[in-house]
C-alpha cells in the first residue's frame, strides 16, 4: 500500500478498526488522512483518548450511519480507500430484528458502494464472514448479500478507476462478543456453558486481518472474496485452555448457529484459485476467467468440490497452542 492516500474505515470504533487505524498510522505514519466512520461518539472519544490528535494529525473522526447515503457520500470526499468494517454482527440480534441487519449489512452496504462510486475512490475491501459460505441465519443471508452486492459493483464502475473486493475470515480472537473473552470472564462462576461438544471454529487474530486487509489493497484485481488459509478449534478445547478447573456444561446450538463453519463451499470450488497464503473465489460473471486470472496471479485451481470447512480443516490449534495464543492476544488466563 502507498504510504500517501487517504483512507476511511466504516465501523472503524471496533476491534478490527482500532487495530487497523494502529496498523496503518504505526506503518504509514505519512498516510494523508485516516477518517473513522462510526455512529457511536462515546467509543469515538475513548479512541481518540488512545490515539490523540496532539499526535496523530492525520486521524479524523466522522459521526455517521452507513444507512445514510448522503453523509456517507460526504465523508467520502478526498477519500482513496475504503475499509467496509460496519455491519450488525451478533447473530441472535440478527435473528430477533431481522430488518434491522438488513438495513445495515445490504443497504448499508450498496449505499458504501454508490458513495465510493460518486466520489472518485480508487480501491474498496469490504469484510464478510464465514457465517456467508452457506447461510442458515440472517446475518450470515446480509452478508452473502453485501459479498455480491461489493463483487458485483465491479461491473458498473465504467472508466473510474475502482476495484471492489471482499475479505472474508472467521472468529476473530478476542473481538467483542467472541467466545474466549466470553470463556474468560464465565470462568468465575466455575462453570462454562458449551453449546455443542463437536462445535469447531476456525481462527484469526486481529492483526492477521488487518495484515489480510492491506494485503487486498495491493493486489486484488477487483471481485474477488479473499479466504485465508486458517486453522480451526475444538469449542471444548478453548474451554479446557482458558479455565481447566471449570465444568463444561452442555446448553445447545443458539438459533441460526452452525455446528461446523465454512468459508468456501463445494459449489464455489468451480471459481475458487490457491494464491498460496490465501485462496480467492472469483465472480462467475466478471471481465476475467479464471484461467487468464491464474496466469496473471500464478494461482492455481483447487480441486473440483473442494469445500474448506473448521470441521474438516487439516489445521487445528491444541490446547497448549490457544492457552498461548490467548496469552498474548486476549490477556492472563483466569485461575482457579
Amino acid at each position: 500500500m502507498s504510504d500517501m492516500p487517504s483512507i476511511l474505515v466504516t465501523g472503524g470504533t471496533g476491534s478490527f478498526g482500532k487495530a487497523f487505524v494502529r496498523t496503518v498510522l504505526e506503518r504509514y505514519a505519512q498516510t494523508k488522512r485516516l477518517v473513522v466512520l462510526s455512529r457511536d461518539e462515546l467509543k469515538q472519544f475513548e479512541m481518540a483518548q488512545q490515539f490523540p490528535d496532539t499526535q496523530y494529525r492525520n486521524l479524523r473522526y466522522f459521526i455517521g450511519d452507513v444507512r445514510d447515503a448522503a453523509r456517507l457520500r460526504r465523508a467520502m470526499e478526498g477519500i482513496d480507500y475504503v475499509i467496509h468494517a460496519a455491519a450488525l454482527k451478533q447473530v441472535p440480534a440478527a435473528e430477533y430484528n431481522p430488518f434491522e441487519a438488513i438495513k445495515t449489512n445490504v443497504l448499508g452496504a450498496q449505499n458504501v458502494i454508490e458513495a465510493c462510486l460518486d466520489t472518485g475512490v480508487k480501491r474498496v475491501v469490504a469484510l464478510s464472514t464465514d457465517k456467508a459460505a452457506a447461510p442458515i441465519n440472517l446475518y450470515g443471508a446480509t452478508k452473502l448479500c453485501s459479498d455480491k452486492l461489493f463483487t458485483a459493483a465491479n461491473n458498473v464502475r465504467g472508466l473510474r478507476d475502482i476495484r471492489f473486493s471482499v475479505v472474508r475470515y472467521g472468529n476473530v480472537m478476542g473481538s467483542r462478543g467472541s467466545v474466549m473473552p466470553f470463556f474468560m470472564e464465565r470462568a468465575k462462576t466455575g462453570v462454562l456453558p458449551i453449546t455443542d461438544a463437536a462445535m469447531t471454529r476456525f481462527n484469526i487474530t486481529l492483526q492477521e486481518g488487518v495484515d489480510m486487509v492491506l494485503w487486498a489493497l495491493d493486489h486484488a484485481l477487483g471481485g474477488e472474496i479473499f479466504v485465508p488459509k486458517i486453522p480451526s478449534y475444538r469449542i471444548t478445547d478453548v474451554a479446557e485452555a482458558v479455565a481447566p478447573h471449570c465444568r463444561q456444561e452442555i446448553v445447545g446450538v443458539r438459533p441460526g448457529e452452525k455446528i461446523h463453519e465454512e468459508m468456501i463451499t463445494s459449489s464455489d470450488s468451480f471459481n475458487t484459485v490457491d494464491l498460496g497464503r490465501y485462496y480467492a473465489i472469483l465472480p462467475s460473471a466478471g471481465e476475467y476467467s479464471v484461467e487468464s486470472y491464474c496466469r496473471e496471479r500464478q494461482a492455481t485451481m483447487v480441486p473440483m468440490g473442494y469445500a474448506y470447512n473448521s470441521g474438516t480443516n487439516p489445521d487445528f490449534l491444541s490446547v497448549g497452542q490457544l492457552r498461548s495464543l490467548i496469552t498474548e492476544h486476549i490477556g492472563p488466563l483466569p485461575t482457579a
